[in-house]
């Protein structure tokens, strides 16, 4: 017994000092082995943080709230997310810097390296069917019905999936952007993500990958042999160069857009953090001003966040379960 015991903790061992990838890989290639919530779906892996039911007190505050308020202001963040599978950075024991040594695409190197970009690209050309095949789950779908009834003013997310516009939502600020579609450093125009991969697939016909998993912005696990020969196509417009309509980390927001989102918070009489820890600055600006204007703020985070000082309530829960039950009366 203690030989077997012996043996087991060597293979424990070992899996956990191989840089954190082959658990990654084995968390999203067998998830079975993942617990799940009774919001996310059959099939998806489940990165929402482990998480005791909201209690009674909490929810019913939580109702008291969103009541009051005739013109909500919502800011989102990846903890929305991860109840249709798609991880975030920094939940505890499930985040993306929690199981792995990846840190996202910064983008001085985008910009300043080829190579980066070839490697970018090919990661996010292997993890694009995946990525932006996630669908809305109930929150999403929730905050969508409340703007149907009038209760929200506008809704911020820090989200770059698209997973907003999928239920329907249409008063939505994407404060970082979309990965759905591509803009060119040259010319400035848009494009759709989707016609970009048909572009990959004519100019890489022999070309193919496998990956462990997508990370929160459709990179993937890929070595730096298995993208040498991968060939990026360049803007069709004017040849420039190709990049994803989002703020990679290192870059700055637009400030005609966080200009407009200054100015839905100034018509807002409550905002409401769903699934944000606000530890980037670009959306904890607005609960700073929130305060500066003495409008009330509500959060609802599995675990701490950055403005937890600045909320007259904090709730901790799964997103779609503690919305599932306020009514946006």
């Amino acid at each position: 017994m203690h030989s077997h015991c012996s043996k087991v903790n060597l293979y424990l061992s070992s899996l956990l000092n191989n840089k954190m990838r082959l658990l990654w890989q084995i968390l999203y290639l067998h998830p079975a082995r993942v617990r799940r919530s009774s919001s996310t779906s059959a099939g998806v892996v489940n990165f929402v943080p482990v998480c005791s039911s909201t209690d009674s007190t909490s929810r019913k505050l939580l109702q008291d709230f969103v009541s009051r308020s005739t013109r909500l202001f919502v800011i989102t963040g990846a903890g929305l997310s991860t109840e249709s599978g798609i991880p975030d950075y920094r939940s505890e024991g499930v985040g993306l810097y929690a199981r792995t040594d990846r840190r996202p695409m910064q983008h001085a190197e985008f910009v300043r390296s080829a190579k980066s970009r070839q490697r970018y690209w090919a990661r996010n050309f292997v993890g694009w069917p995946q990525f932006s095949s996630h669908q809305p789950n109930s929150a999403h779908r929730i905050l969508q019905r409340w703007e149907e009834r009038g209760k929200l003013n506008w809704v911020v997310t820090q989200n770059v999936d698209a997973l907003h516009s999928k239920a329907g939502q249409k008063r939505l600020t994407e404060l970082h952007g979309c990965a759905h579609r591509v803009m060119c450093l040259g010319c400035g125009a848009i494009s759709a993500r989707g016609a970009l991969q048909k572009r990959f697939l004519a100019l890489n016909p022999a070309w193919s990958a496998q990956a462990g998993g997508v990370a929160p912005d459709g990179d993937v696990f890929l070595d730096d042999e298995q993208v040498l020969h991968f060939r990026v196509p360049s803007c069709e417009d004017c040849g420039g160069t190709l990049k994803p309509e989002v703020t990679f980390f290192g870059d700055t927001v637009n400030k005609a857009t966080v200009q407009f989102v200054h100015d839905r918070l100034a018509e807002s009489d409550a905002v409401l953090v769903v699934g944000s820890s606000l530890q980037v600055y670009s959306g904890y600006r607005f609960l700073l001003a929130a305060s500066d204007r003495k409008i009330p703020v509500a959060i609802l985070n599995i675990g701490s966040t950055r403005a937890d000082h600045l909320a007259q309530l904090k709730v901790s829960g799964r997103c779609g379960e503690v919305l599932s039950v306020i009514q946006p009366l």
